[in-house]
């Protein structure tokens, strides 16, 4: 794959798992994008096993619904793939949200 085509390796919650056990790691920002489930069943997952605080963002909140945006594996068909659902599950399940990734380092720093 070129760019953002997707290639299968570790996912979202695998990662996860690896920061939730890391003795170094104090906190984590994860970084999303429309379209796939698997943002969303890492923060299900971090809602019940996360011991540390999770900073999170999605990319694509202007995305259109049914538009390609730039390469494979950002195509959002609607409902619970788009950034906004993304966005609302991870802030149900416990992680400090933001729509502008030029925050993610203050939010983080806040935290620790």
């Amino acid at each position: 794959g070129i760019g953002g085509d997707p290639i299968n390796g570790l996912k979202h919650i695998d990662v996860m798992r690896a920061f939730n056990e890391d003795p170094d790691t104090d906190a984590v920002i994860m970084i999303g994008e429309i379209g796939g489930p698997d943002e969303a069943e890492a923060a299900q997952w971090c809602k019940s096993n996360m011991k540390k605080p999770v900073v999170g963002f999605i990319a694509g909140v202007t995305a259109p619904p049914g538009k390609r945006m730039g390469h494979a594996g950002a195509l959002i068909s609607g409902g619970a793939d788009t950034a906004d659902a993304k966005l609302a599950i991870m802030e149900e399940c416990g992680f400090h949200v933001t729509r502008n990734p030029s925050e993610m380092g203050r939010i983080l720093k806040g935290l620790l």
